[in-house]
């Protein structure tokens, strides 16, 4: 009867509870091959996709109804992960659940000339989304704390004060009314390699291939030690990280749907009221 009362009871915590990052959290203590939250398995998580659809799009419309009468509410996404961890997969699978018109979709990649002369949070506060949108980064921020620490790009004591200038940075945007999810995606080394094996084999996968991708394995454990420090230092009550298990591809993109679902269902959403009398323009429409 106890071991049937623990069970009840994990199995009714949120993606939210079991993949926060927390004090005390070990990036290698996370097992990317497990399917946390998630005890039904594959064809579960499949058949929840149109649910998930309809109620994402249900969501999603009264955050921007809530907007068109100034509401201040806005979602943001961050999507972080190593090369094939399946940043790719979630754009598709989850992020186009959601009605394009509404998402703002920004994909980070080396900072341009311009952007090199402002400070590193610029482009990024240049593409957050407006109130009512739901913004998703494709990389983020974190990429001034991962492979500029990782490849030496500038010095230490330039990219150790960055994790400070993020959570200040995350608790004004939170502040101004967006709501902040943090995704890293983990896979194992092993689960990386069979992915670009896999890309070599397939004509129709070879393009994404890039041989740069084999000269970041190297630096696997560097990497590793890059995400212990931005998750740890920079998973705030305002800008929460979630590390999400992502050798299984239908977990991690059920997790993620979940996620979204969880965060704009706890802004508590409702329609707007309108400035109007229903009943007076029924008449008035039922007269045309």
């Amino acid at each position: 009867m106890g071991k049937k009362s623990r069970k009840s009871k994990s199995q009714a915590k949120s993606f939210s509870d079991v993949l926060r990052v927390r004090p005390g959290f070990s990036l290698a203590d996370i097992d990317p091959d497990s399917t946390p939250g998630s005890d039904k398995g594959r064809k579960a998580a499949k058949k929840a996709v149109p649910d998930h659809q309809a109620r994402l799009a249900d969501l999603q419309e009264r955050l921007y109804a809530q907007s068109r009468e100034g509401g201040t509410r806005a979602l943001l996404i961050v999507v972080q992960g190593m090369d094939t961890s399946g940043k790719g997969g979630i754009m598709r699978h989850v992020v186009g659940m959601l009605d394009p018109q509404g998402v703002h979709y920004t994909a980070f990649k080396a900072p341009s000339r311009q952007e090199k002369r402002h400070d590193f949070l610029w482009r990024i506060g240049n593409a957050l989304p407006e109130p009512g949108q739901v913004g998703v980064f494709d990389r983020s921020q974190y990429e001034d704390v991962l492979i500029v620490r990782v490849h030496d790009l500038v010095p230490q004591d330039v990219w150790a004060t960055r994790y400070d200038q993020i959570n200040a940075f995350e608790s004004t945007v939170a502040a101004s009314g967006t709501t902040i999810v943090k995704v890293m995606l983990h896979i194992s080394a092993e689960e990386q390699k069979s992915r670009l094996g896999a890309r070599l084999e397939r004509a129709d996968k070879q393009w994404k291939y890039n041989p740069g991708d084999i000269d970041e394995r190297v630096r696997w454990p560097a990497y590793q030690e890059a995400y212990q420090a931005a998750l740890t230092l920079c998973s705030t009550d305002d800008a929460p990280w979630f590390v999400v298990p992502a050798n299984h591809k239908w977990y991690a993109r059920h997790a993620v749907a979940n996620l979204v679902l969880e965060h704009l269902t706890s802004l508590d959403l409702g329609w707007p009221e309108v400035h109007y009398d229903v009943a007076a323009e029924k008449a008035r429409l039922a007269a045309t």
